[in-house]
């Protein structure tokens, strides 16, 4: 895309005539040839700003009163006037007066009579001047909205399905908040897209898997597919709080006033023990991956530690399994917007898909490649399908090595145990930093320095058996890539960016609405290790994610770890390691004894999912040196305590 489309100093049109010509010509009805791009031919100083008020049909708070979300619009006045009608593009968040949005938290700001003045984010900046209105929701129980904040259950996704609804002419609509008034979008054809980081992502996921018609797509960034899944792996508390917690943090003042009820379900529903519970159920959009209908652009850091790519692996292969058109975008970040590490290729990627999605433009963004992934810092690569085509999962074996801990890893069975004792003031940096010296909190099976280079892409899963001293046991398993290298500090507080103090301009602007945002740029580290792909579990639900039970000291048990989704290549000259531990720190919290546990090694194996399968293991094992002697392989720092707010 040409530069001067994405990155501009808007100046307003000479008149309101002149853009309507434009816009007519712009129209497919009245062009020549068919539009391949939206354009900026509408004011945005001039565009209508309102408010409505939207019924769920909901009574979350229980006041007897049926719930009204807060609908904040910004869209071009020109099309109204024409008689057109243009489609929407929507964020439906918690945080827009809590917590703020974006790199700089902006929160929605107000005039004297309730309009919005600022609205977050460069969404409405760049795409309103091209003829899409942008709908920004407070989710209920936030903000200027009735209702309570129930974490991504009937609530919150009722909160921004109920405003499509609305916007097709299915739902009732008001001017105010507590008025009878009735507010109808006549303007709008009801197409509608939806986008969002974190939380916000999560609504356009859980939206998405209702079938709703009208949702024409989705950009779900760093977003949960399953709220079970950031609380627990598989029974292993993942943070020292549950959904109850987060509700408060962005409850209004008036649902903490009134929603002590919905409160206390979130507690009852979400016991500590990790065991899977019918809350859990109805916040699993995974499950109901067969009704979406909408397409899926999903964005995802591979070192998020915060929505771990656990969410993305899993909502990716379920709507491929349902023939969901989909693409994919994989950053080396941790929890970060593409606008703040990849500015430019983003705005102008995101305006080609709507303008695809949401106007039907043909303009080939459906025949370029499916997945763009991070390689290093700021160097991205293509693969036409996300994982390729020739992916096929390996089933990799430990086994013991020269040195008790320090083993191997290759395609044959083995006998024989391994030990280690689970210390939780260790992380997975501190294991992969010792990987080939042997340390009692861990085991560690290492391939030998390739010959050629290894692409694991998608998601692994190891099986494990192990025999505990204790009653109570956590567990985890991490594939580690041995050999330096530059990478994103994801553990860095800006999780692989620095922000700068100069600014880039993405749309029009007002007094009170900058469209300019601060820059950034890649936050690397030197490293001799990097962990890319771990998953941990609750030894006690080996049986059952639903319910965990007290260990037997000295049985043997078996449980498989879902590691999180991952494209990593592990370069020729490097090692590729498997390590299992115990409570890793920061990550999942630690169990109430500290147990040793017994590896059985021949029944134990990983399946990972390489490019070439098994027969490029082997190739890239094939004619190995030796091993370098023993050394410390510093990776990132040991990621602080991870943010529990999505």
């Amino acid at each position: 895309m040409p530069t001067r489309t994405r990155f501009t100093t808007w100046r307003p049109l000479a008149a309101a005539a002149t853009a309507a010509l434009l816009a007519a010509f712009l129209t497919p009805a009245a062009a020549h040839g068919a539009p391949r791009e939206s354009r900026p031919v509408y004011s945005y100083e001039n565009a209508l700003r309102e408010a409505v008020w939207v019924d769920t049909g909901l009574d979350g708070d229980g006041d007897g009163l049926r719930d009204r979300v807060a609908v904040d619009i910004v869209r071009p006045r020109e099309p109204a006037a024409q008689g057109r009608k243009i489609p929407v593009i929507m964020d439906a968040s918690p945080y827009y007066s809590c917590c703020g949005r974006g790199n700089e938290s902006q929160t929605k700001t107000y005039d004297a009579s309730g309009r919005i003045v600022r609205m977050p984010l460069f969404y409405d900046n760049y795409f309103v001047p091209r003829g899409y209105a942008f709908v920004g929701v407070d989710l209920a129980g936030t903000s200027r909205s009735d209702g309570c904040v129930d974490v991504g259950g009937r609530s919150d996704i009722q909160s921004a399905k109920a405003v499509i609804d609305w916007l097709n002419g299915r739902a009732d609509g008001y001017t105010t908040r507590t008025g009878t008034v009735r507010a109808r979008a006549t303007w709008t054809d009801g197409t509608t897209g939806m986008i969002g980081k974190s939380w916000d992502g999560t609504i356009a996921n859980g939206v998405a898997a209702t079938g709703v018609e009208g949702l024409k797509t989705i950009v779900p960034i760093s977003a949960i597919s399953s709220w079970y899944d950031y609380y627990f792996a598989k029974g292993a508390p993942l943070y020292d709080s549950g959904p109850d917690w987060l509700s408060d943090y962005v409850d209004s003042p008036d649902a903490r006033a009134h929603c002590a009820a919905v409160q206390r379900r979130l507690v009852d529903g979400a016991p500590r023990t990790g065991d899977w519970t019918p809350l859990w159920t109805g916040r699993d959009y995974v499950k109901d991956a067969r009704k979406v209908r909408a397409s899926v652009f999903l964005v995802h850091g591979m070192q998020d530690l915060n929505v771990r790519t656990k969410h993305l692996g899993q909502w990716w292969d379920a709507l491929a399994k349902h023939g969901v058109e989909r693409k994919i975008w994989l950053s080396q970040t941790g929890h970060v917007d593409p606008f703040d590490y990849r500015r430019g290729e983003w705005v102008d990627t995101l305006h080609r898909w709507f303008d695809h999605e949401l106007l039907g433009y043909d303009n080939g963004i459906d025949r370029e490649p499916m997945a763009d992934i991070e390689r290093h810092p700021d160097q991205w690569v293509t693969s036409a399908l996300w994982p390729p085509r020739a992916t096929a999962a390996t089933t990799l074996r430990p086994g013991r090595g020269a040195r008790a801990g320090v083993g191997t890893l290759g395609l044959r069975p083995h006998r024989g145990t391994e030990t280690f004792t689970d210390d939780p003031g260790l992380s997975e940096t501190d294991w992969a930093a010792h990987a080939d010296v042997p340390t009692a909190d861990k085991a560690g099976f290492l391939t030998p320095p390739l010959t050629r280079d290894l692409r694991v892409s998608g998601s692994s899963r190891v099986t494990l058996t192990v025999t505990p001293s204790t009653s109570s046991a956590h567990l985890s398993a991490v594939l580690a890539d041995l050999g330096p290298d530059t990478v994103r500090d994801y553990a860095d507080s800006g999780e692989g960016i620095t922000t700068l103090t100069d600014r880039t301009c993405w749309g029009a602007s007002t007094a009170g609405d900058s469209a300019c945002y601060k820059v950034t740029r890649a936050k690397t580290a030197d490293v001799a290790s990097t962990v890319f792909s771990r998953g941990w579990a609750d030894l006690g639900h080996h049986a059952s994610d639903g319910k965990g039970v007290p260990l037997t000291p000295g049985t043997a048990y078996t449980i498989t770890l879902d590691l999180a989704a991952t494209d990593h290549v592990v370069p020729k000259g490097h090692r590729l390691a498997l390590i299992i531990a115990g409570t890793d720190k920061d990550l999942i919290d630690p169990p109430p004894s500290t147990p040793t546990l017994t590896v059985g090694l021949a029944r134990t194996a990983a399946r990972v999912p390489f490019v070439g399968g098994a027969a490029a293991f082997a190739r890239a094992v094939a004619g190995a040196a030796t091993a370098p002697g023993a050394t410390r392989l510093d990776g990132v720092r040991t990621p602080g305590t991870v943010h529990r707010v999505p």
